[in-house]
């Protein structure tokens, strides 16, 4: 496969004016800090094809004594792994011809239907990958499967087990047991290991040379911690992956596990605005990035969310746009009518989970850069 052409203006780019451009931006994300929305946090701007920001705010924790974040600081990018790895694996197989979108996921995966329990058994065979790409399965948002799984096949096994919360396609409900169980699906129609076919066919074209699942033990100094765990780890959790049930799939799972640098999810955002690139075609992006007719009322596309009211992305970005989210408090938005991507990534969930001012802080953030450009 051709390596992704990659313009100096994207690898090497300047950035004298960026602090004056962008002061606004900036403030609003060193004032966040300061007001322990997070420790630290690393933007990653694109437009037109150029990376137009690329900077690093406060440090790993609380503590000034902490390490700095700088722009090429890796972080846990929780469900970003949704879009970058997983849904990114989906596109590609169904540009290959190979996966399509209204199989049944018991075909492939069959204990969906015969571990579930009986009275639902009918609903799960109807359950298709699209479903499951647009969170419209009817399984639930979120299970704590690792209360008792122990090993990955176990909590596998959990997930496959759990009972639907509404009938299938009915509503739109994000579900990370959908995600894990997409993650085994293409797992087995790619006849590969989710990491192992993301770091071939998506991470290695793209030049995302610092993205991957488990990073090297000589990286893990240099991720900021996202949490100091003490009711299931019991420890500082740096470096390894911070959602409990990824974990114990051994930090390789649909729903997260993902590590990586704001530029490299830059790169990946460019390739998803590009129109031609070595690993997608413009049609299958516009496929999985339209938001879905149903069920209505949904604001999800396939694997992507979608701006809706009070969103994330801001009062600026496109109807066509799409992006992710992460409960570390990691984001991407792309917006292809503006040709403009933004990366911005934190650990908002150290020391505790507690804090949710990030919320506020992200639209803020988005705004700015849009009324600076």
């Amino acid at each position: 496969m051709n390596q992704t052409p990659q313009p100096d203006e994207v690898l090497n780019p300047a950035f004298d004016e960026q602090e004056s451009r962008f002061a606004r931006a900036f403030a609003l994300i060193r004032e966040a800090v300061q007001q322990r929305a997070f420790p630290g946090a690393a933007l990653a701007v694109t437009h037109r094809g150029a990376l137009i920001v690329s900077e690093g705010f406060g440090h790993f924790t609380y503590d000034s004594t902490s390490p700095e974040v700088h722009a090429d600081t890796i972080f846990d990018l929780a469900s970003v792994t949704k879009v970058v790895a997983t849904t990114a694996m989906a596109m590609i197989l169904h540009e290959r011809g190979i996966l399509h979108l209204e199989s049944p996921v018991a075909t492939v995966l069959p204990e969906f239907a015969s571990l579930a329990p009986r009275e639902q058994r009918a609903d799960r065979e109807v359950v298709t990958v699209r479903m499951l790409l647009a969170h419209s399965s009817g399984l639930p948002a979120y299970v704590k499967l690792f209360g008792t799984a122990r090993t990955r096949d176990e909590l596998v096994r959990s997930a496959m087990a759990t009972p639907l919360v509404a009938a299938p396609g009915s509503k739109g409900d994000y579900s990370d047991i959908g995600f894990i169980l997409l993650g085994e699906f293409l797992a087995h129609l790619g006849a590969a290991p989710l990491d192992v076919f993301a770091q071939k066919e998506v991470f290695a074209p793209l030049g995302m040379t610092r993205t991957c699942f488990n990073p090297p033990e000589e990286w893990k100094s240099g991720i900021p911690p996202t949490e100091d765990d003490r009711t299931f780890r019991h420890r500082v959790v740096q470096g390894q992956v911070n959602d409990e049930n990824a974990w114990v799939m051994g930090g390789i799972a649909g729903h997260a596990g993902l590590f990586a640098p704001a530029i490299d999810v830059a790169r990946f955002a460019e390739c998803m605005l590009r129109g031609e690139s070595p690993i997608l075609k413009p049609a299958t992006v516009e496929i999985f990035t339209r938001r879905e007719a149903l069920p209505v009322g949904t604001c999800r596309a396939l694997g992507w969310d979608t701006p809706s009211q009070s969103s994330s992305s801001g009062a600026y970005f496109s109807p066509r746009s799409f992006g992710h989210l992460g409960y570390t408090g990691t984001s991407l938005w792309i917006d292809p009518d503006r040709q403009l991507s933004m990366t911005l990534l934190t650990n908002r969930t150290w020391p505790d989970r507690c804090s949710q001012a990030i919320r506020q802080v992200r639209p803020l953030v988005h705004d700015a850069i849009v009324e600076a450009l």
